[in-house]
């Protein structure tokens, strides 16, 4: 498999891990959890350097992250029907993701907050979550596309 996307995955899962997202669950997170929170700050990576130069390398960037997610599966024991099930239930939830989020900049608060609490609905605060994936979003209209392809970059 070519590793050449690496750095935005490691990135992308960098930002996910953070403890914080996850205070306002009212219980453990699970790895459902973590891939939609992973699938939003994709959603927000795709939707910010999406530009007709970027095309291709944003497929091959989307195409070797769902292999990620596939292998992750695959490694917590699911087998391949129920495999191919989640993939599927997965990149449908993501498209949903990104068509919700095209237009991020032009919404009001109340908006973004009924978007993101579709996305989250077991997580209690949402309003602190708005405000970081905003925050995320500035984040990464201020840095190109060769930053997140060539280092680990800071959330």
């Amino acid at each position: 498999m070519n590793s050449k996307y690496i750095h935005v995955y490691n990135n992308l899962i960098n930002f996910t891990r953070n403890k914080d997202l996850y205070k306002s669950l009212n219980r453990e997170d699970n790895f459902s959890d973590r891939l939609t929170i992973f699938l939003l700050h994709f959603a927000f990576f795709l939707k910010n350097f999406k530009n007709h130069e970027n095309k291709n390398i944003l497929q091959e960037i989307y195409d070797f992250n769902f292999r990620q997610l596939e292998l992750s599966i695959r490694e917590i024991g699911y087998g391949d029907q129920s495999i191919n099930k989640k993939m599927k239930d997965y990149i449908n939830l993501f498209h949903s993701m990104v068509s919700e989020l095209h237009f991020w900049e032009d919404l009001s608060k109340p908006d973004k907050l009924k978007k993101i609490s579709t996305f989250l609905s077991d997580f209690q605060n949402n309003e602190e979550l708005l405000e970081y994936f905003d925050n995320f979003n500035s984040n990464l209209s201020k840095k190109t596309l060769n930053s997140y392809l060539k280092s680990v970059s800071n959330p």
